[in-house]
């Protein structure tokens, strides 16, 4: 077998049929590259300097042995054809909006297992959603996932972690439904939490393993719809599912619907570069005869206690570190913490206007569908960093601000506005509190889509590690929020507590000019952001 005939079989054939070749290619990431090895066996060795650039590889690094990828390998993730990219992302973006809508529906479990149980209200809310009023069990625990799982990721590959977390997170939620005993459908909702730390904080390296920094532009937007649409719309598919077959069927729907994207999992490829180039480089190794090769790989680790010392607690070190990412965690978990506080008060409040419990869901809609303005300020991006393309200027992270400037003074406006159009303070048509929900749900998009892409473009290769950072933080405001949100409306009233939050909001208005000013210097000197860059000159590439 020829050199061009090993292109053909693990390269083209691959990437021309993006639907077939996946099950294949899922052999190989489950049972490792021997079957490539088996279907590209060479009569002959091939020598190492033309076997390089067959496989699109080149020699790189100061040491002879090392190996990285050639810019126009078809193998490296940011070359698979679009139809691969779409595929493989559009599953991961919905198994991220499922989870997410799952982990708001526990408020109508927790009310319907107290009549079964016959448990007291506290004890039914502490168990389904934790505390008295959100989910803190489940969230918590995401936020203890988001701190290991994602360095995992980027060690060993992210498909093998989705796979497995979303079979897990089926076969959870049957034993939440079928359990007898309050307690065994606790621990399911905790390990449930736990599982969805990978779509929620590992997406965000998958997209940047795939796409370059002008892509990222417009792939975040859905991916940050479709959360924050989650968050949502859990209320809302809860409340009719409960109304119409139970609160058991809440979870059990979810056990459905996973058990299916798992399997859908099995098709999508590892996007990994560095695990990719690992097995590249294994296959080279056994082409050519000459074992001394290596990949240029910073996330190799020999064993599982070589991981847990030194890459399991990188999110951790990074929040401590590294203030971009302090900072744009605490902003984007208190504007997440804040869609959370709305599950737990809306209804609430829009039952004062007269609706029913389930027409009192909807406002939801209007937080998730603030969406649609977040297009407007992508295509406005987008022409200022084209121009600066154009210009022949660097196009640097603080140069992507332009969203944010907008959305902070938005949300303040709108929570200001929300403040005075709701009961008891003021008496007036229900829908003139819709429109500030709507506004807040496109700056809560906004803060998300460019605060994540800042520190996406900073950190790079390691945004999955920094993005489990903020989905730490995330997790443990989103669950403090609730805590105190009962106590604040009951002794402030909705009015002064939404007063409140809207004087919180104004706060947001102070980091966009610090983070314009200072962004770039604080990036320059940061030990960690600078390894990144260089990383990702090796392993990933932006088109020209």
């Amino acid at each position: 077998m020829t050199a061009e005939n090993v292109w053909d079989r693990q390269g083209r054939w691959y990437n021309d049929v993006p639907f077939l070749g996946p099950i294949q290619l899922s052999l190989t990431s489950v049972l490792g590259s021997e079957i490539t090895m088996l279907i590209a066996t060479p009569q002959t060795r091939l020598e190492v300097g033309h076997a390089l650039e067959v496989q699109g590889l080149k020699r790189t690094g100061d040491e002879k042995n090392l190996v990285g990828w050639a810019a126009m390998n078809p193998r490296h993730p940011r070359n698979w054809s679009k139809a691969r990219k779409a595929y493989d992302v559009s599953i991961i973006i919905f198994l991220e909006f499922y989870t997410t809508a799952v982990s708001t529906s526990g408020a109508t479990a927790a009310r319907n297992a107290q009549k079964q149980f016959g448990i007291g209200e506290t004890l039914s809310v502490f168990l389904y959603i934790s505390t008295r009023n959100k989910k803190k069990r489940y969230l918590l625990a995401q936020g203890i996932g988001s701190i290991v799982l994602p360095p995992y990721s980027e060690c060993y590959g992210r498909k093998k972690l989705y796979v497995g977390s979303t079979a897990a997170y089926s076969i959870f939620c049957v034993l939440i439904s079928a359990a007898e005993l309050p307690g065994l459908g606790a621990f399911g909702r905790l390990i449930t939490g736990f599982l969805s730390a990978v779509p929620s904080a590992v997406i965000n390296g998958s997209m940047q393993d795939m796409f370059d920094t002008r892509e990222l532009i417009w792939l975040t937007l859905p991916y940050m719809a479709m959360a924050n649409l989650g968050i949502a719309m859990g209320p809302v598919m809860s409340a009719y599912i409960t109304d119409a077959w139970g609160w058991k069927w809440v979870f059990y729907v979810a056990a459905i619907v996973t058990g299916i994207l798992a399997v859908l999992l099995l098709t999508i490829r590892e996007s990994r570069p560095t695990v990719l180039l690992t097995q590249e480089v294994r296959h080279l190794r056994h082409i050519t005869g000459d074992y001394s090769l290596q990949a240029l790989n910073p996330d190799r680790v020999p064993d599982i206690r070589s991981f847990a010392r030194n890459f399991a607690f990188r999110p951790l070190q990074l929040l401590f570190t590294e203030p971009i990412i302090a900072a744009v965690s605490i902003v984007c978990g208190i504007s997440t913490g804040l869609i959370y506080l709305f599950t737990d008060i809306l209804p609430g409040v829009y039952k004062s206007f007269g609706l029913t419990s389930t027409q009192a869901s909807l406002p939801f809609l209007a937080l998730g569908f603030g969406f649609l303005p977040n297009i407007g300020t992508r295509f406005l991006e987008y022409r200022k960093t084209a121009r600066r393309r154009q210009r022949g200027e660097p196009v640097i992270p603080e140069h992507k601000l332009t969203g944010y400037i907008i959305a902070a003074p938005v949300l303040m406006i709108a929570l200001w506005w929300f403040a005075w159009t709701i009961p008891p303070a003021v008496h007036v048509h229900y829908f003139a509190s819709i429109v500030p929900l709507f506004l807040t749900g496109f700056a809560i998009n906004e803060f998300g889509i460019v605060l994540v892409g800042y520190m996406s473009d900073s950190y790079r290769s390691y945004s999955a590690s920094g993005f489990a950072a903020l989905g730490l933080v995330r997790c443990v405001l989103a669950a403090s929020f609730p805590l105190f949100s009962g106590r604040m409306f009951s002794s402030l009233g909705p009015n002064g507590a939404m007063c409140v939050l809207a004087g919180l909001a104004t706060g947001f208005c102070i980091l966009s000019p610090v983070l314009r000013i200072y962004g770039e210097r604080l990036r320059k000197s940061s030990k960690f952001a600078a390894h990144c860059v260089d990383v990702d000159a090796e392993n990933t590439f932006e088109r020209a």
